[in-house]
């Protein structure tokens, strides 16, 4: 995969990895986008997803999708799905679960782990790694693949 731009932050604690999502959330606008997420386990992942979409609208709680693998968030007029892969054994269990079900172009796709599901999965428009960083708390490397990723973090 080609990355054509990229941005990197610092994020001291949790609430600056949701408040990171939820400028994500602002930068999206109403695009479809697909999001891979990157990181070792408790790295912030979704805890970032948790502020995009608060930020979105969505006024539960965001559960890491660990043993269902998806959790879908009707928010309006948009469709956002949340894949957490990491329990996965093989990524032809993506297409068994019904996956095409989720690849609507206008839907923005959050996928946690996607490594996992190689093969089956659409490409990243955006791609993000969360790191942690010395002395605490977490770094953030964003890179944009496609127009839509470029839009992205052009807005961001």
């Amino acid at each position: 995969m080609t990355y054509t731009g990229s941005c990197h932050c610092e994020l001291p604690d949790a609430a600056a990895t949701e408040a990171l999502g939820a400028r994500l959330a602002g930068a999206c606008g109403d695009d479809g986008l697909v999001v891979y997420l990157h990181g070792e386990l408790g790295s912030g992942k979704t805890t970032l997803v948790r502020g995009l979409l608060h930020a979105l609208g969505h006024a539960g709680r965001v559960r890491s999708p660990t043993y269902t693998l998806v959790e879908p968030y009707e928010l309006g007029a948009r469709s956002v799905y949340h894949f957490d892969l990491y329990r996965l054994a093989d990524p032809e269990e993506l297409e068994f679960m019904g996956i095409r079900d989720f690849l609507d172009p206008a839907a923005l796709l959050l996928v946690e782990w996607p490594e996992k599901g190689a093969g089956w999965l659409p490409p990243a428009e955006l791609d993000l790694s969360l790191a942690y960083a010395d002395g605490g708390g977490r770094s953030a490397r964003l890179a944009a693949a496609g127009a839509r990723g470029e839009a992205v973090l052009a807005r961001l």
